[in-house]
């Protein structure tokens, strides 16, 4: 992506005023990016389940997964979240005002493809609800208190 892009979209993303719709935004040119090389991104989580219900549900920060065998070393992540202008990592990111984790592989033993939202930059591949709501029930209840 031209730095000129990336640079204007990141003004975009910062003046975004609305904590899903950033989300959303940042999902997007992230998911983008990373595809530049490869990669595959879904979002997952608390961040997912907040696309997903329009902000009903707010997580208050991106929480991004890979979903193919095809993962960066160390070094090219933080190459490419340095083109976000990102500081910290290499998993946790604070970039254009927000929190971005981009963690390990997406778990998931379902068949049914992620749900796609189209975003700004790119499509957006979230975590299927039904996965979103099971996990929110498992955590909620495990580890059992003994």
């Amino acid at each position: 992506m031209e730095a000129n892009k990336i640079k204007s979209a990141l003004a975009d993303i910062t003046a975004e005023k609305d904590p899903t719709l950033k989300s959303l935004k940042m999902a997007s040119l992230c998911t983008a990016l990373r595809a530049e090389y490869g990669v595959e991104l879904v979002v997952v989580g608390g961040s997912a389940i907040e696309i997903l219900t329009d902000g009903a549900y707010t997580s208050g920060d991106l929480d991004l997964c890979y979903t193919n065998k095809a993962t960066l070393p160390l070094r090219q992540r933080q190459e490419v979240m340095s083109l976000l202008g990102a500081k910290g990592g290499p998993r946790n990111w604070e970039v254009a005002g927000m929190f971005v984790d981009v963690l390990g592989a997406a778990e998931s033993f379902a068949r049914t493809p992620f749900r796609r939202v189209q975003g700004p930059y790119g499509e957006v591949r979230l975590m299927k609800p039904e996965d979103l709501l099971v996990e929110r029930v498992l955590v909620s209840v495990y580890p059992a208190k003994t």
